[in-house]
């Protein structure tokens, strides 16, 4: 029998809270769930091997197919180039009439040496102290191309209807130039149907906070040296023979390169603002059956350099420089380019993307950025290449961005790992992003040079 001093507690308070605490437990199983759900259709892409010289294409198209199935989405494989299909997604928009929006992916990663590996480059490992799952691709750039499809799942299941259409590209061959996937998309009748307005496409990872994005990039000139003169003894000392006017070449190039590296070291330029030059191959002496002969000094001697220039630079400058420095005909040398991208479009201009507010498509992406509690680093020049600049020189605004902040720049390196937290995050902010684009009613011609199409 209860005291007649001790009060009775509210029976109603309790069975509320208890009501509370049950849906909180349920809310949060079923958010775990779903993101064990999210995580493992990562790995099944993860674990798919499409490294060169022999991408799985295919499984991978299949794979891609499936997920635009499950999210009852229009899908279609292209194969502009024999057993290199291209994964085409459409998220049709309110008003098909706007420009739409790509969401560009490639599905190829570069190879792995297995045994320099903690795990399996195609296992998806996940340490399950720290979350990072270990893959080769996981930076480099299947998480954007599954993180495109986990935001639009999102959205959909929201019951956003975007007003523009929205497109997912997936495209073979990036990492051995493009030229049989996004080039040739690009200049495809498909490609013109679709009525593209802005394009998102790879960036980096950041090793601090803030997130890294891209608006233009630096453009590839493998650069060949070649110097004759005529062979000797390897006792006699003579003028200009071929190792010795390479020699001096050389040291012409590390040089030029000293300086500009000197740059980004005192913090006065990023990576992607300088001229880098790296010499890649060696090439002489006479071979014998030992190896080299070594009392010849040889007629030919050959170097080979992979030189990045931004747009900002002076490509007229350089190449003077090259003629004139590296490889003057005066001391009996030649080159030439094995591959050499203009940084200039077909206007003459900088092949880039405006980040002011001339381009709201920037604004937009740096809005949902904040959005989502993240923070936005200084535009940046892609230090190297990617499949951004073939839509650019079709005059379109490409942005280059990977939602990886506090994580180390690990693409083509071993160990290649992305935490799952940052994964789980990028899908986030590419919901955001995603969302603002496809709801965005203005014309967004002024991100390029569209306007002179």
């Amino acid at each position: 029998m209860m005291d007649s001093n001790t009060r009775s507690i509210p029976r109603l308070p309790i069975l509320l809270l208890l009501l509370l605490l049950s849906i909180a437990i349920t809310t949060q199983s079923s958010s775990s769930s779903e993101s064990e759900s999210i995580i493992s259709r990562f790995q099944q892409y993860l674990r798919i091997n499409t490294a060169h010289p022999i991408p799985n294409y295919h499984e991978a198209a299949n794979f891609l197919k499936s997920q635009a199935d499950s999210l009852s989405l229009q899908s279609q494989t292209i194969e502009l180039v024999n057993a290199k299909p291209i994964v085409l997604i459409k998220w049709p928009g309110s008003q098909p009439d706007l420009p739409s929006i790509l969401l560009y992916s490639h599905t190829d990663v570069v190879p792995a040496e297995h045994d320099k590996w903690a795990h399996h480059p195609f296992g998806a490992h996940i340490e399950p102290d720290n979350g990072r799952i270990y893959a080769r691709g996981s930076q480099d750039m299947k998480c954007v191309g599954m993180q495109y499809l986990e935001a639009v799942r999102r959205l959909k299941n929201s019951g956003f209807q975007p007003l523009r259409s929205v497109y997912l590209a997936f495209a073979p061959d990036e990492e051995i130039g493009g030229h049989d996937g996004a080039e040739k998309f690009s200049q495809s009748e498909i490609f013109d149907q679709l009525n593209v307005g802005v394009v998102l496409d790879e960036g980096l990872a950041s090793p601090d906070e803030k997130y890294r994005a891209f608006y233009a990039e630096r453009c590839p000139w493998w650069l060949i040296i070649k110097a004759v003169g005529a062979p000797g003894h390897g006792a006699k000392l003579y003028d200009n023979s071929a190792m010795e006017n390479l020699l001096k070449s050389i040291e012409n190039i590390r040089r030029f390169r000293a300086s500009q590296f000197d740059l980004v070291k005192a913090g006065l330029k990023a990576e992607g603002d300088v001229v880098s030059v790296n010499m890649v191959f060696l090439k002489a002496g006479t071979p014998s059956p030992t190896g080299f002969v070594m009392n010849l000094q040889p007629s030919e001697a050959e170097a080979g350099f992979d030189i990045r220039v931004p747009p900002t630079a002076d490509p007229e400058s350089l190449e003077r420089r090259i003629a004139e420095e590296w490889a003057p005909a005066s001391r009996n040398m030649s080159f030439s380019f094995k591959q050499k991208v203009s940084v200039h479009d077909k206007f003459g201009k900088p092949v880039l993307t405006k980040t002011d507010n001339s381009n709201p498509w920037w604004t937009l992406l740096e809005n949902a950025i904040e959005k989502a509690g993240g923070k936005l680093g200084k535009p940046e020049v892609f230090p190297a290449s990617t499949d951004a600049r073939y839509f650019r020189d079709r005059g379109l605004p490409a942005i280059g961005f990977s939602p990886m902040a506090n994580t180390p720049i690990l693409l083509h390196d071993h160990n290649e790992f992305l935490s799952k937290d940052e994964y789980l995050k990028g899908i986030e902010i590419y919901e955001l992003i995603i969302k603002a684009y496809a709801s965005f009613e203005g014309n967004g011609s002024d991100g390029g040079s569209r306007d002179e199409l």
